[in-house]
């Protein structure tokens, strides 16, 4: 079948309802069982101001058979302010009718529909999952005892303000069939001891301990010697230590002789809920501090307020507060558990309804809905609750006019939709991504004029190279992101808080290159291995060769042997038709999947022991064994047919892709038969890689150049060039008909299959090799609430490192935690005075008679500030050797280099001449650009000083000077 026609099968609806198109990031964190789950479930929604449109929002995005949205009340003035599906034209209108045609265009896969009338127990019999929010506590323990009689999911879910509540009753035997988001554990085994308990010891592929949790089931695999253990039924385990675990009986197994995976299973479990009426009187609260059983009594007693007084407390009516906090005090008998300032705060505030609250507790709920519906990850046990009133402003700050609140810029993707929510906000779409290459279009004056920043970047170098830019312009930023059902915020303020780059680790982990070339443990690492076959095979080569047929000088570069052997070999191999193609690939199979194996074996034999007693091939070191070409082995066709497709796509051949034809050819084929190589070192280690010697034969090189350069003349002159042009192929996953995907999976499991690792799917193929992050609507939505909130209190200009909230949640356990972020550590020093890295020192460019400043002019305006601001600039002083002593700064430490970047603008060990005629130019001239080139100066020329006599661990502040506007 073609890779178009099994393209379509994929998006047809051979599993069920499922549009891999559509749900493609999302199926990365359902799965396929889960996700035909959700598209049997219906659900109904009740309430449709700000938080149940967030929720009905986002379980439509996720799929499910059918959503019914239902209110009561029409839509009011107030609504507008969290409910983005209503705008002025509805207000009077029945809610769920208004909104229900926006929540319908979301996914055509769902059936969206309104309901307006009283909720009974005939209509709440058709759902399978029922949902609360905005509603009377005598509605809520009705509709839960008749949800807990027949078996109906219920969710309650409420935002009075700064504050929220969630409460999940699944039954009393709900089975959830995978409870954590996180991969199978796997460890090595190391030995299997015999006996009742036998003992594994085993480690991780790092040397680390194994990971495993006491109660974890297993499994295991590839056991030499106790093989009655491979593919067993899966056994509970007791952690002994970090490298041992009990897994029951194997007194009466045969001797373990070596190797083995042993592997967590995951097993269905079974919980037990209580109802509403139960639950509210002895609440189970899963809360991140002490804060739950306040807000649980509080919320209690608002129900009690608004039977009594017909509505909610007045904003900050002192009166109402003290009403509420008695009707509390009455629900407990522990009055020390009872935060009275918390509660009288969230009187102050429970009238109001906020968008980032509503975007929270939405996604919080959604996520517990698609739990309850899909019996994938651990649902809420029972209750939760979360405030943020450290939004509100602090006492004395100034409020906020109509004119500072006018919004600047917003995110590109969401210009279109934030318009239509409120057409009164100004947005400003940017085409561009932000990054190095684009500082001309983000540079001084772009950043200068935002008041701050928020990113949603998956690369942590974006993420980084953002947070660099806000140090530089000082603006503060809201750092987000999601992978699945785990997200995170971070606040960063300038000198309030430390930057993303203090707090996280910016290196992506990366496998080393001797585990990908020789030694592979996982299906990860095949694939990383296949994903750079494809760049090596289709691009590079390609890339290489159009270079040296356009660019004279291509030959004049540091290219290395077998770089230049790359381009003789894509001239030499130039394809004529289909079967040379078919050909090329076949031959490239039996170098991959045969030769290099028995290479690597002729080194390290099965029995190789890298000391006596201790065999090489062990733990994460799988012995690998060739493999023998199979026509009929539709892997190893697939590998023929897409890498010979590619090959031609990459000559700029047009063929047809015949299997049949390329069956014909491979069985008339004869390859090489295999010569071991003689003298060849196979680096075992990352150390081994980088000591192996770089030997160029000179002789061999020049001669090869020769060659090519000939060759070129010729092909020239004969007018030929343009034939030999080659395309170089990008990978793309997103286009299901390129057979790049294909190649990769074919690839990958050939060398899995060498390694005698489970090969993977399509999917887990698509998303290794695309490096695509998993994502989900629900996770999405309460990330953007958590951001949201914290930008209340930099819209407030909280100064306070107290306030502001660092948070992480991950929606499969479930779990939400807030944490103050850490204040700014030392980046910079001289002598016992430390700076952290917000600090600089900022001198105008510019003259008191309007000139621009020439470096030496700078240095002499540093000095004089020396004497005015010693914290700040205690080691920048006149740069010239042989000064007088009245122009040697006040610590007397001459300045030894300055530089711009990686630019050095000025050296003390310049001969002296070089060094006058430096320190004269105007700073703008010493960082233009090349002659000819469009340039435009910098508004902000940042400068680094490097003293004489510094100590090795000093490092100054930089040097920020104001150039005038070009």
């Amino acid at each position: 079948m073609s890779a178009l026609g099994r393209s379509s099968m994929r998006c047809s609806n051979r599993l069920g309802e499922i549009d891999e198109g559509l749900y493609s990031r999302q199926l990365y964190v359902l799965g396929h069982e889960a996700m035909q789950r959700l598209a049997k479930t219906s659900v109904l929604v009740s309430g449709m101001k700000g938080l149940g449109v967030e929720i009905a929002k986002n379980i439509i995005l996720a799929g499910v058979k059918s959503v019914t949205v239902h209110d009561l009340g029409n839509a009011q003035w107030s609504d507008l302010s969290s409910q983005f599906f209503l705008s002025e034209s509805d207000v009077g209108r029945n809610r769920a009718v208004a909104s229900q045609q926006h929540l319908a265009e979301l996914n055509s896969y769902v059936s969206v529909t309104a309901y307006t009338r009283e909720l009974s127990e005939s209509f709440l019999a058709a759902f399978q999952v029922v949902v609360l929010s905005n509603s009377p506590l005598e509605e809520q323990l009705c509709v839960s005892d008749i949800c807990h009689a027949r078996s109906i999911r219920f969710v309650l879910a409420d935002t009075k303000g700064l504050a929220g509540q969630l409460f999940c009753d699944f039954g009393e035997n709900f089975v959830v069939n995978e409870p954590s988001e996180a991969e199978p554990v796997c460890a090595y085994v190391q030995h299997i001891s015999q006996g009742n308990p036998g003992v594994v010891t085993c480690r991780d592929g790092q040397g680390h301990g194994h990971g495993f949790a006491d109660g974890d089931f297993v499994t295991f695999s590839d056991v030499e010697g106790m093989s009655q253990l491979n593919g067993c039924k899966p056994r509970a385990i007791h952690v002994l230590d970090e490298f041992m675990l009990e897994i029951g009986d194997t007194a009466f197994f045969a001797p373990y002789q070596r190797g083995g995976v042993i592997t967590q299973v995951k097993v269905p479990q079974l919980y037990s809920y209580e109802p509403l009426r139960a639950a509210l009187a002895k609440p189970k609260i899963k809360a991140m501090d002490d804060r739950g059983h306040s807000l649980h009594l509080a919320f209690r007693a608002l129900h009690a307020f608004v039977a009594e007084m017909g509505q909610l407390p007045r904003p900050r009516a002192q009166a109402d507060a003290k009403r509420l906090l008695e009707l509390a005090r009455g629900l407990t008998a522990h009055q020390e558990l009872l935060d009275e300032g918390l509660v009288r705060t969230f009187a102050h505030v429970s009238a109001g309804e906020l968008s980032p609250m509503a975007a929270l507790l939405g996604g919080l709920a959604a996520q517990e809905v698609l739990k309850a519906a899909s019996g994938k990850f651990l649902p809420l046990a029972q209750w939760l609750y979360f405030d943020a009133l450290e939004c509100l402003p602090k006492q004395g700050t100034a409020l906020l006019t109509e004119e500072s609140c006018a919004p600047k810029l917003k995110s590109e993707t969401a210009a279109a939709a934030v318009r239509h929510m409120n057409p009164m906000t100004r947005v400003t779409a940017q085409p561009h991504h932000v990054g190095p290459d684009t500082e001309t279009l983000y540079g001084d004056d772009f950043f200068t004029a935002l008041d701050g920043v928020a990113n949603a970047l998956d690369s942590m170098q974006a993420r980084a190279y953002v947070d660099g830019r806000c140090i530089r312009y000082l603006k503060p930023l809201l750092d987000s992101g999601t992978e699945g059902t785990k997200g995170h915020v971070q606040v960063i303020v300038p000198y309030l808080t430390q930057p993303f780059r203090s707090s996280m680790d910016l290196m992506e982990s990366a496998v080393p290159l001797c585990t990908l070339r020789h030694f592979p443990s996982t299906i990860e690492h095949t694939l990383q291995w296949a994903r750079d076959e494809f760049d090596g095979l289709f691009k590079v080569p390609a890339e290489n060769l159009n270079k040296y047929l356009e660019d004279p000088a291509f030959l004049e570069g540091q290219w290395t042997t077998q770089d230049l052997e790359g381009v003789r070999s894509s001239l030499q191999e130039k394809p004529r038709n289909w079967q040379d193609c078919v050909c090329w690939a076949r031959q490239h199979w039996e170098s991959l999947y045969r030769h290099a194996i028995l290479n690597l074996l002729h080194a390290f034999p099965p029995s190789h022991e890298t000391s006596p007693g201790v065999p090489f091939w062990a733990g994460p070191k799988r012995c690998p064994r060739p493999l023998e070409f199979d026509c009929d082995n539709s892997t190893h066709m697939q590998y023929i047919m897409t890498a010979a497709s590619l090959f031609a796509q990459t000559h700029r051949l047009q063929v047809p892709r015949d299997r049949a034809a390329a069956r014909e050819t491979l069985r008339a084929m004869a390859v090489p038969l295999f010569q071991p190589e003689v003298g060849v070192r196979i680096p075992v280690t990352e150390e081994e890689m980088e000591e192996a010697p770089a030997g160029v034969d000179e002789e061999q090189l020049a001669a090869l150049k020769q060659e090519l350069a000939e060759h070129r003349r010729a092909l020239l002159e004969g007018g030929c060039g343009s034939s030999h042009r080659m395309e170089p192929i990008h990978f793309e996953k997103d286009d299901d008909s390129n057979s790049h995907v294909d190649f990769i999976m074919a690839a990958s499991n050939l060398r899995a299959a060498n390694y005698g690792i489970a090969p993977a799917d399509w999917h887990k193929s698509k998303r290794v090799a695309g490096r695509i992050v998993p994502a989900i609507a629900t996770t999405t939505a309460a990330v953007a609430g958590l951001a949201c909130l914290e930008l209340y209190k930099l819209v407030w200009g909280h100064q306070d490192l107290g306030s502001y909230r660092n948070s992480f949640l991950q929606l499969a356990e479930p779990l939400l935690a807030r944490f103050q972020p850490l204040a700014p550590s030392a980046t910079y020093k001289y002598g016992h005075e430390t700076w952290s890295c917000w600090h600089r020192v900022e001198v105008p460019g510019i003259s008191t008679h309007g000139e621009e400043l020439s470096l030496q002019e700078l240095l002499d305006q540093l000095q004089l500030m020396g004497s005015e601001r010693p914290v700040l600039v205690l080691a920048l002083i006149c740069p010239i050797p042989d000064a007088p002593p009245s122009l040697q700064g006040v610590h007397g430490l001459p300045v030894r280099t300055v530089l711009c970047g990686v630019t050095i603008l000025y050296a003390s060990f310049w001969a002296k001449q070089k060094r006058e005629a430096q320190l004269a130019r105007r700073l703008t001239q010493l960082v233009s650009g090349p002659p000819g080139a469009a340039w435009q100066p910098p508004r902000i020329l940042v400068l680094d000083l490097v003293c004489e006599d510094q100590q090795d661990d000093d490092i100054l502040p930089p040097v920020h000077v104001q150039l005038p506007c070009g």
